[in-house]
């Protein structure tokens, strides 16, 4: 009767305090910065420093003279800023956060994979665990992927991990032909060919965008693939007002912040009831979690330094090739 008492009156303590405030108080006490994934809840988003893609989060953290990072993710996310950022404390909302491409490949599993192709290049998504980054040779984001797998030595054949379907949309675009792990994410895998020709016999002046975690089948009936940050550009810039978005539901916020004006009709997953795909991962975390992360400054995110080297080193060969492959494409902007 006790446990019930207390867990009542602490349900109850929790509805009155105004979370929004208590986080602000923390944020300026502490020095912190808190960053939020585009799929993050809009309450959380509309609360955060800076709302982005998982790696532009960490880079933007990096850069400033915060104590504290307090990353609304999940967990890979949090690892990755704490490996460009070793000096700050980075904490999460809730540590189970975790992501179904993370939990498919371990880096046991990579090193059994790279012993059967031991003349391949290990080229890791970076939804992956740091200890599978510290295996790899590069790591990728959906937005830098094209311009690292281009830059790899051409001699050398690639293993590409986890994720199959952007393996393979990589694969068509590059040209390149890649050994793939079998991974995928549970909320794009969820996207079908059926629920986009419904959708576009209902709404046939619709412009599709989708996230190239998607299956084949349905990146290849895309009028744009790419990251969150290349799909909310395309909405954004793109003449059409109507757009069927093939991601997680949590970006239609952000788009329709920077593009107020435009239709958006989300995809849906297996469960076209809903007209909704949402990530179970990313929901678990709250506005309370956030305020109890910053409040007691855990969840931390620990890395063992030496891990955290040799994670950092296929990470910073992407940050490195990404930023000459982007200065070429200014220049030549530039020169037109």
């Amino acid at each position: 009767m006790t446990e019930v008492l207390n867990t009542t009156t602490m349900q109850q303590q929790a509805r009155e305090i105004d979370f929004a405030a208590e986080i602000e108080r923390l944020r300026r006490e502490k020095n912190a910065v808190i960053l939020a994934h585009y799929y993050q809840d809009p309450e959380i988003q509309d609360i955060a420093d800076f709302v982005g893609d998982s790696l532009d989060l960490s880079r933007k953290a990096a850069e400033t003279d915060a104590d504290i990072i307090a990353f609304c993710g999940v967990r890979f996310m949090g690892e990755v800023a704490k490996i460009l950022s070793p000096e700050k404390k980075v904490v999460i909302p809730d540590m189970q956060a975790g992501c179904s491409l993370e939990e498919s490949i371990t880096a046991d599993d990579l090193r059994a994979f790279k012993a059967e192709h031991p003349d391949h290049l290990v080229v890791t998504y970076i939804n992956s665990s740091v200890e599978v980054k510290a295996e790899s040779d590069y790591v990728v984001t959906s937005a830098s992927a094209i311009d690292i797998i281009n830059a790899t030595p051409k001699d050398r054949p690639i293993l590409f991990v986890p994720d199959r379907h952007l393996g393979r949309w990589l694969e068509k675009v590059t040209g390149r032909e890649m050994t793939l792990w079998p991974g995928e994410c549970i909320v794009h895998v969820e996207f079908s060919v059926e629920a986009i020709e419904g959708l576009k016999a209902k709404y046939p002046d619709a412009k599709i965008a989708v996230h190239p975690e998607s299956p084949e089948a349905v990146v290849e009936m895309a009028d744009h693939v790419g990251s969150t940050r290349s799909i909310i550009d395309y909405v954004v810039k793109t003449d059409a007002q109507r757009f069927i978005i093939g991601t997680e539901t949590h970006i239609l916020h952000q788009i329709r912040k920077e593009a107020p004006e435009k239709e958006l009709i989300p995809l849906p997953g297996s469960d076209d009831t809903c007209q909704c795909a949402t990530c179970p991962y990313m929901a678990m975390n709250t506005m309370q979690k956030l305020y109890l992360a910053l409040n007691n400054e855990q969840p931390e995110i620990v890395i063992d330094e030496e891990l955290r080297i040799r994670a950092l080193t296929p990470l910073q060969r992407m940050l490195d090739i990404s930023a000459r492959a982007q200065a070429k494409r200014a220049a030549r902007q530039a020169a037109e």
